[in-house]
């Protein structure tokens, strides 16, 4: 039984690196495309230019009675700075290093305990998927083409 267990946990590890192996060729692709590269930041732009994701930051805003506990919303933050880091040629271990540097930043040093870094990484991974998920809509939506 336990050994069934584990085999089934180890093909869904091995699973799930053969998917991130896949989407890292996947992007690389893309990111050796000047062209596409560039299509995309200019759809990202847009997005916060046109403040498509008013309707997303709202959700993000948390009321506390303590004013230094108020949600700094550092998920549009991490995803600016991705996209400032997301040039033409641009090396995806860069991007990675990115974003691991952000959640560095913003989730794991300022936790003070083993509790409070859970809560703060999944609190994170839930507005981080929203975010995403909404900037995957508006740019089906509004701007297809960034899409390449």
């Amino acid at each position: 039984s336990s050994s069934l267990t584990e085999a089934k946990e180890f093909v869904k590890r091995l699973r799930r690196q053969t998917d991130l192996c896949n989407m890292v060729k996947t992007v690389r692709a893309l990111l050796n495309n000047n062209r596409t590269v560039t299509v995309l930041r200019s759809g990202l732009h847009a997005i916060f230019n046109e403040k498509s994701l008013d309707v997303t930051k709202d959700l993000f805003q948390e009321k506390f009675s303590n004013p230094k506990k108020q949600q700094k919303n550092i998920q549009l933050k991490c995803l600016k700075n991705f996209i400032s880091s997301l040039t033409s040629s641009t090396d995806i271990r860069d991007l990675l290093s990115c974003l691991s540097s952000d959640l560095q930043t913003f989730v794991i040093k300022p936790s003070k305990s083993k509790e409070a870094f859970k809560e703060q990484a999944s609190d994170f991974m839930l507005k981080w998927n929203l975010l995403l998920s909404n900037v995957g809509k508006i740019l089906t939506i509004n701007r297809t083409d960034s899409f390449g």
